[in-house]
């Protein structure tokens, strides 16, 4: 009789939600942002796994940052939480030759261990103590590959030159980001320059065309970059009222960017310039990646583009029986390679790969096309394996919920899980598309839609 009881009041509380759903997602339609715009939401019971509302849930829509997800959770079941890549650096006379495994971590400053400044550190001091006191000229890879340089798919050229356009390579150096420090002028229209000692890398050639905004406008400017030239084209403006203003670019050329800072490094510590090149004497320096999960807490948190690419890479050297030895072979994996492995892998799971029409890993290309049903199926699998806990606590908090959000041009989007204050779980995913006015508008009124769960 209590079971009966329960299941009747379950019943009820779920169609209380879906009607209190319906009526806020049609008002939400109705709104004059949504005049041209599509939208789906789906949602279900996280313990039942009951459609509470569904919207659209068929229909493949531009996902954004939310279809990390899909990278994330796929990523955390083929190779764990555990540290998986290693890269090795050997330096023998005035070459430093590089055994690269594709980690984005290397170098970058999220980790107390993978900052660029104590690698550096670390790589000096072995050569100090090795009396290799010689400054380094050339950068080799074990694989020629690892130079590659490619852009997945789909990338548009206005994101391809900032730092979230930066793609994951063969090797990768403080996250393939580079700064490009501007002198902003006294008022909007002003001419702005550039302060190249303060900035990252020297370019040979820039043609700056940003100008100054309005003061307190913020970062409104894009880099304008084409993999294998020196040249750089600036467009947009920075706030007026800044002595300086910083702005980060991807760098397609880490191993040069690596080089310099080694040789920095070397020249500040005496090394000599033109001594004898020692080439007998050699020193070898290992780095292991983090674990996965923390590298998965970043790829959520910051919404990461670099880590999705890489991953999807690692999964497609997994998926070709290469086990999990990520070293220079990485450099031979495509981005191409990289979804046919996720792919291959929700496939695996029952997952019909027609609702997954992605071509990155990251969800930055346009073209990617992703149903809100596949996104719930995903979290809803994420919810039972024993990695759950490292996932969930990855997921940023909005509006008091834990979830993934999304945004390109014309494009917002949501996905996670919610506990009501009665106790129900929910899992679901919200996606608009080609919306009018602002993306900080239609936040607010998906937000009031998400807020029927609480």
């Amino acid at each position: 009789m209590k079971f009966s009881t329960l299941l009747i009041f379950l019943f009820f509380t779920q169609l209380v939600s879906s009607q209190k759903l319906a009526k806020a997602y049609e008002s939400f339609k109705q709104d004059p942002q949504l005049k041209y715009a599509i939208s789906s939401l789906y949602v279900i019971d996280a313990k039942t796994g009951a459609v509470v509302f569904d919207e659209n849930s068929r229909i493949g829509l531009a996902p954004a940052s939310t279809q990390k997800v899909v990278t994330a959770v796929a990523t955390l079941e083929t190779l764990g939480t555990k540290p998986v890549f290693v890269t090795t650096v050997k330096i023998r006379g005035r070459q430093v030759i590089i055994e690269p495994s594709g980690d984005p971590s290397f170098g970058s400053w999220r980790y107390a261990a993978s900052s660029k400044e104590k690698i550096i550190r670390d790589i000096a001091d072995q050569m100090e103590l090795k009396g290799l006191n010689i400054i380094s000229d050339t950068v080799l890879f074990t694989n020629g590959l690892a130079g590659k340089k490619e852009i997945p798919s789909g990338w548009i050229n206005e994101d391809v030159g900032n730092y979230y356009g930066a793609a994951a390579n063969g090797f990768i150096w403080n996250e393939n980001q580079y700064d490009l420090v501007f002198i902003p002028g006294k008022k909007a229209g002003d001419d702005t320059g550039i302060d190249t000692a303060a900035s990252g890398r020297i370019w040979p050639f820039i043609i700056n065309e940003c100008k100054t905004g309005p003061a307190g406008s913020g970062d409104n400017a894009y880099i304008y970059y084409i993999p294998g030239e020196n040249k750089l084209l600036v467009k947009g403006t920075v706030p007026a009222g800044e002595k300086r203003f910083k702005i980060s670019g991807s760098d397609y050329s880490p191993e040069l960017s690596f080089l310099a800072d080694l040789q920095k490094e070397q020249i500040k510590r005496g090394f000599a310039a033109a001594a004898a090149s020692n080439g007998n004497i050699e020193i070898e320096y290992k780095y292991m990646s983090p674990g996965l999960d923390s590298m998965i807490y970043w790829f959520l948190q910051k919404s990461v583009n670099l880590y999705g690419e890489a991953f999807i890479k690692a999964l497609a050297l997994v998926n070709r029986d290469k086990g999990q030895d990520l070293g220079d072979s990485l450099s031979s994996i495509s981005t191409e390679d990289g979804v046919d492995a996720v792919l291959s892998f929700w496939k695996q799971k029952g997952i019909d790969v027609n609702e997954l029409n992605i071509s990155d890993g990251s969800g930055l290309s346009p073209q990617n096309r992703v149903t809100t049903h596949a996104q719930v199926e995903i979290l809803k699998y994420a919810k039972g394996r024993d990695w759950f806990p490292v996932f969930y606590a990855a997921l940023p908090t909005y509006n008091n919920m834990k979830m993934k959000s999304g945004t390109i041009r014309d494009v917002k989007g949501f996905c996670g899980y919610h506990v009501s204050k009665d106790g129900h779980e929910y899992i679901f995913s919200f996606l608009v598309n080609n919306f009018n006015g602002t993306s900080s508008g239609v936040v607010g009124k998906m937000f009031r839609v998400l807020d029927q769960l609480k």
